[in-house]
């Protein structure tokens, strides 16, 4: 069972106990159950009715309900991504991965803005420069959020306890050529999902020297824009993942 989910059930039943105890507690609401009151009694009885029901339906829910697999087609916004991403949180395996790619989402929405005001600063947004400068940095971060959604696949489909299975004493017990092929599977998973988020940290970093030269500038003709380094970078990366795809 998930964090996620011993945490949902944990708050469940704790706000249901809590709910009981501000009810009935005399020192609270003090509802008595078999008093004097009809009006307390009928009250008590359907405030204990509904815990029960609450109580019930809602720890079977959460312990029958199966995990939920997002697919990227559905991922539209960060804030879309990073939740998908925090459903994986209960795999050990990339526990600091994820809270790494989780804070890079958030870098990567501050490092546009940052850009977008310096250059709105630096240029018209009807000018060439800007939109070319902005262009570069919109398809950047396409290819940021391309590697996001490829790590999430790999997520979706690595299963954790199978792989710790394997990794254990008792996955010893299957042949050393069986072991090795699925923990070859398992690490292939891993070793794109660490090479992605690295090529996520390099786009940030490309982001930050593009962003120095942008408030360095005083000046610059349009068709100069290519040759500054930071843009050159930036645009060699577009290539070598267009050429790639």
């Amino acid at each position: 069972m998930g964090m996620n989910k011993i945490s949902k059930l944990l708050g469940l039943n704790i706000g249901i106990a809590a709910a009981l105890i501000v009810v009935f507690s005399p020192g609270l609401i003090g509802l008595k159950i078999g008093g004097a009151s009809v009006f307390s009694t009928a009250l008590g009885c359907a405030i204990v009715f509904v815990c029960a029901v609450l109580f019930l339906y809602g720890n079977y829910k959460m312990l029958t309900e199966k995990e939920r697999i997002v697919q990227t087609k559905e991922l539209d916004s960060p804030s879309e991504c990073a939740a998908a991403l925090r459903l994986h949180r209960q795999k050990k395996t990339f526990a600091e991965t994820i809270d790494l790619l989780l804070g890079q989402i958030e870098r990567i929405e501050e490092k546009q803005d940052t850009i977008t005001d310096v250059l709105q600063q630096k240029f018209c947004p009807t000018e060439i420069s800007f939109q070319k400068f902005q262009a570069v940095v919109t398809e950047v971060t396409d290819i940021f959020y391309i590697n996001i959604k490829g790590i999430i696949n790999r997520l979706n489909a690595f299963d954790e306890k199978d792989y710790i299975f394997i990794t254990r004493k008792a996955g010893r017990t299957l042949s050393e050529e069986f072991r090795e092929e699925k923990l070859s599977v398992y690490h292939d998973h891993m070793a794109f999902v660490s090479n992605a988020a690295q090529q996520n940290e390099q786009i940030l970093l490309k982001l930050d020297k593009l962003l120095l030269e942008i408030s360095k500038l005083t000046s610059l003709e349009s068709n100069a824009i290519e040759n500054m380094p930071g843009m050159e970078e930036l645009n060699n990366l577009i290539k070598q993942v267009k050429f790639y795809r």
